[in-house]
């Protein structure tokens, strides 16, 4: 017990004198939170949600592929996921997956699906320029906000193209639901 008391008196007769390097108080940063990784969760709202991220992007748009493997190749986006800005697009990217056998008469087969692409590795394309552009927005004459190519002004969110893609939708739903 003296021993404390003795150091403590010691301690602060230290703190005292300010003159010299050894009289200043030390100071510990404070410890923080342990943070977690960007990959080890999913960034969430503070109602748990996740967060849905912005993309230039959309279902039904025609995209060119501007790294990765199949650079240069040019496709029709099919699923969009907004949590981690990833996009399937038709016939690219596609991976190989062997799948086994579930039954006795079935055979095991190799088979290939469409896996995801990063949104920032794709670039909107004009089938009738046969060029890719960035994306930009205007607001036109009766109000509405759309879509155009910044390289040939072509736009991209016009009324006739909605309807075309959600007949599209229509049928491939009618055509799952008669599989089934």
């Amino acid at each position: 017990m003296a021993a404390m008391a003795a150091l403590q008196s010691s301690m602060t007769s230290l703190s005292i004198s300010s003159n010299s390097f050894f009289g200043q108080r030390l100071s510990f940063p404070s410890l923080s939170p342990v943070t977690l990784k960007r990959w080890e969760r999913k960034e969430c709202k503070p109602n748990s949600l996740p967060v849905l991220h912005k993309m230039h992007v959309k279902a039904g748009d025609t995209v060119k592929v501007i790294a990765g493997c199949d650079k240069g190749k040019i496709g029709e986006i099919t699923k969009v996921f907004r949590h981690n800005s990833t996009v399937m697009v038709k016939d690219i990217n596609l991976k190989t997956k062997h799948v086994k056998k579930r039954e006795e008469e079935e055979q095991g087969q190799i088979i290939k699906i469409e896996a995801p692409i990063h949104s920032s590795n794709v670039m909107l394309y004009s089938k009738e320029m046969e060029v890719a552009s960035r994306v930009g927005h205007k607001v036109l004459d009766d109000g509405t906000r759309v879509r155009y190519l910044i390289k040939t002004g072509e736009i991209i969110d016009s009324a006739e193209n909605w309807k075309k893609l959600k007949e599209a939708n229509r049928q491939e739903k009618t055509e799952v639901a008669t599989a089934a």
